[in-house]
């Protein structure tokens, strides 16, 4: 029980982004500018579905879905951050760690349940048209995000449950700028293995099924859209998923580098880790609203009507 109590008094120091102090001024301007464009981009795009009737179908809600999620998942990590490289402090509490260990987990599996239902949504739209509509209803949709938002608690709350198992000593530097499992579970003075299998066959199942499943989905789609016998029908399809599928290779192309592929404590390691990290952490994030937006002319219109103050309400 006093080790316990120890380790829960202490504070982590996160590793940061670079230790060089001519660097912190200006990675500071670049993560709150990033910070502040992937907020506003995101909650543009919740209010213009939200607030456009034409944009009331399942896939726009999955994305503002996404956007909310993304939303999310950028605040758990950057506005400490900065905080740290505001202050010249690189310190966390074991509270606030495992706090953040919870909801970074949480929202960004979210995404990963999100893109893989997103895909299934195309799927049912091109491979089954005459059925999406009674397939894809509101009540499904519902079901569906629901489901996504017990599964990432219910795998967040079991890592970070693991993690109280865990006793801390003298070396208490995070190699990164937030607290991530991995990190942790590296700088932890007890035996990890428990912990490192449960991430091993659960958080390789988080992101491998949902992955397959994209691409199982596509494969499915691409079969369709080469059926269809007009040219301008192909190329209607093809831009429709596109955009989908380039945040999908962004996002799980990062993740599986950062969790999948073995990694060594050398220093150039953690600096990829840490790029991998930025990547999908920050980068992707906020690369979201503009793939989606500039490649989708009814978002574009949304987007446009919104700015202007032309929206279109729900009646009574």
């Amino acid at each position: 029980m006093e080790e316990r109590n120890q380790t829960s008094s202490f504070e982590f120091l996160l590793w940061g982004l670079s230790e060089r102090p001519e660097q912190q001024r200006m990675l500071f301007l670049v993560f709150l500018w990033m910070y502040l464009v992937t907020v506003t981009g995101n909650l543009l795009i919740i209010l213009a579905i939200a607030t456009d009737t034409h944009l009331h179908t399942p896939m726009y809600f999955f994305l503002a879905s996404l956007s909310c999620a993304d939303i999310l998942f950028v605040s758990t990590t950057v506005p400490k951050a900065l905080v740290n490289i505001q202050t010249q402090s690189r310190s966390i509490s074991y509270a606030g760690c495992l706090t953040q260990l919870y909801f970074f987990l949480t929202f960004g599996d979210m995404d990963i349940f999100l893109l893989a239902t997103m895909a299934y949504d195309r799927y049912v739209a091109i491979c089954h048209p005459l059925h999406y509509r009674m397939i894809m209803s509101p009540r499904c949709c519902t079901i569906l995000v629901t489901v996504c938002w017990t599964l990432t608690n219910l795998v967040a709350m079991t890592h970070t449950f693991l993690m109280f198992r865990l006793s801390f000593c003298s070396q208490k530097i995070i190699p990164d700028f937030f607290c991530d499992l991995e990190p942790l579970m590296k700088v932890s003075c007890s035996d990890p293995k428990v912990n490192e299998l449960v991430l091993f066959f659960l958080g390789g199942a988080v992101i491998l099924v949902p992955f397959i499943l994209v691409l199982i989905s596509y494969t499915h789609i691409f079969l369709a859209i080469l059926k269809v016998p007009s040219a301008q029908g192909r190329r209607k399809a093809f831009s429709t998923c596109g955009s989908h599928l380039a945040v999908v290779a962004l996002f799980f192309g990062t993740v599986i580098r950062a969790y999948l592929c073995p990694s060594s404590s050398s220093s150039n390691s953690i600096k990829e880790d840490t790029a991998a990290a930025v990547m999908y952490t920050v980068v992707t994030p906020l690369l979201n609203p503009f793939i989606y937006s500039l490649r989708n002319k009814d978002m574009k219109g949304a987007l446009g009507r919104l700015v202007r103050g032309k929206v279109s309400f729900l009646k009574g």
